[in-house]
């Protein structure tokens, strides 16, 4: 017996990710994005989601190191990671898909630190997605902490 998981998979780049379902609250359109002054480059602002204040981040200057261009494909990827909920913006949410845990490669690149947020890479017959964690990825970001006081802030 195989064991699969689910997840949602999104553009960044020219690369499809997958983001584990039990950590996605939902999938919303782009709504407008409050900017922060003096924040770090991936976090875009604030925004109101189900009347809950929560980071934005951009997927782009996370993965690649450069701003994403939003269009009407553009979406905003709510999860929640250890009990803090926040936005990834992506390029474009596609699936939802299941992936078995026989096609899902562990990457060398996974142990530099900088990435251990790269769970693997699940090779599928015409594909490649590579699975990332949400906990770790929000975690590996310089400057979450000041992101997290503002919005903790901004909540009282």
């Amino acid at each position: 017996m195989s064991e699969t998981s689910k997840a949602v998979i999104f553009q960044a780049g020219n690369e499809e990710y997958a983001l584990p379902i039990f950590n996605v609250i939902s999938i919303e359109k782009m709504e407008e994005i409050t900017p922060v002054p003096q924040m770090p480059d991936f976090f875009m602002g604030v925004v109101k989601v189900r009347d809950q204040l929560i980071p934005a981040i951009d997927s782009e200057a996370i993965l690649y190191q450069r701003r994403l261009q939003p269009d009407n494909q553009t979406r905003m990827i709510v999860l929640d990671a250890d009990g803090i909920s926040f936005g990834v913006v992506v390029k474009a949410a596609t699936e939802i898909m299941e992936i078995p845990a026989e096609s899902i490669l562990r990457p060398e690149l996974a142990a530099f630190h900088k990435v251990d947020y790269l769970k693997g890479i699940a090779t599928l017959s015409d594909r490649m997605v590579i699975i990332l964690d949400p906990g770790r990825m929000i975690e590996s970001l310089e400057g979450i902490k000041e992101v997290k006081a503002v919005i903790e802030g901004g909540t009282r």
